[in-house]
Order: structure tokens, then sequence, then C-alpha cells
């Protein structure tokens, strides 16, 4: 509120508003976080291509991560050593984004070579706040978690960073070309923000 308004009439105006208040509350609450921090222990379940499996850790003469039958199946040394566990799924997860996304990179590239744009290098690396981005030099980067969504809403996130080979902004002609390069872009992204909450 402006600074001078009176209590009363901060209250009136809330008031007046609660129903849409309470409404908006609702729909941003879906996109908490869900998930606790994970701790790669045995038990606990983790995602791939939007999938829900459980890490199953026992003792093995070499460190293997094999995913078969809704498990994540890790041998290792010292099953009690957590950061260890940690690092063999990060890792594993970084191989399978490397695949993952240069088979949906190409997919989706498709659509777009009739533009007479340059392909982006892609890279794959660790990102904070991003699922992907696209450098003014070409360069598209995307976050190894994003493996963890569904493979359509990969498909989203490539196909949003190359719309910007066109459109560096996030102007009406570039909506215009997300919309046409793939129409139900919007259920899709809402479904990664529901997927990786």
């Amino acid at each position: 509120a402006p600074a001078g308004t009176e209590g009363t009439e901060i209250d009136r105006k809330v008031c007046k508003r609660a129903r849409w208040i309470l409404r908006q509350q609702s729909y941003f609450r879906q996109f908490e976080p869900r998930t606790p921090a994970r701790q790669f222990v045995g038990g606990e379940t983790h995602l791939y291509l939007g999938r829900q499996y459980r890490l199953k850790v026992s003792i093995g003469g070499q460190d293997a991560v094999k995913l078969r039958r809704g498990y994540f199946l890790l041998e290792v040394k010292d099953p009690t050593d957590s950061g260890r566990v940690r690092q063999l799924v990060e890792r594993w997860y970084a191989d399978k984004a490397a695949i993952r996304f240069r088979e949906s990179f190409d997919r989706c590239w498709s659509n777009f070579t009739r533009f007479g744009a340059e392909s982006p290098r892609l890279q794959v690396r660790r990102m904070k706040k991003r699922w992907g981005s696209l450098s003014r030099s070409g360069l598209l980067t995307l976050n190894t978690d994003l493996v963890r969504a569904p493979q359509e809403c990969i498909d989203y996130v490539i196909t949003h960073e190359l719309c910007h080979t066109l459109h560096h902004d996030h102007g009406s002609a570039f909506y215009e070309l997300l919309r046409e390069a793939m129409p139900d872009w919007e259920r899709r992204k809402h479904k990664l923000e529901l997927a990786l909450a």
C-alpha cells in the first residue's frame, strides 16, 4: 500500500479482494517444491524422464548405476557413503542427459531448418535457476536436471530456446513462432513446472 494509507483502508481493500487473493495463493501453492532434498540413500525416489524410480544401494566391487524395473540399482564399495552415491547418480544423469538432449535437439531442430538459421552448438551442464539458455554466439545450454522431466517437457524447453535463434527477446513474434513450432507449448510448460516442483 502507498505510504500514509490508513490501516482501515488497507483492510477494506484486502477484504474486497479476499476471494481473488485466496485463489491466487492456491494456484501458486502447486508450484512449491513438494519433493524434499534428496539424501541419496536407499529407498528414496528419483525422477528420470518424468517417472519415479526407487534407489537401491548395494555393495559392489565396481561402482555402477543401472536403471531396471522401476529401480535405480547402484553398486558401490561403501553403501553408507551418500556423497559417493550422489556423485555416481549425478554422473549417470549427466551421461543420460547428453544422449537424450542430443536426440531431442535433433528432432526439434528439424522444425527450424526452413528458416535458414544456423544450428546452435549444444552444451549440457548443471544450472541453478534455468532449464535452458541460448547465447548470442549460438551456444544452447541445457540444465542437466531437465533430464528428470518428461520427454515432451524437454522438447518444449529446447523448442523455446531454438525460437531464440530467430527472436532474441520474448516479444509477440517470438510467441507466434513458438506457437507455430509447438501449438501446445503452454500445456507442456505447465507440466514441466508441476513435474519438477
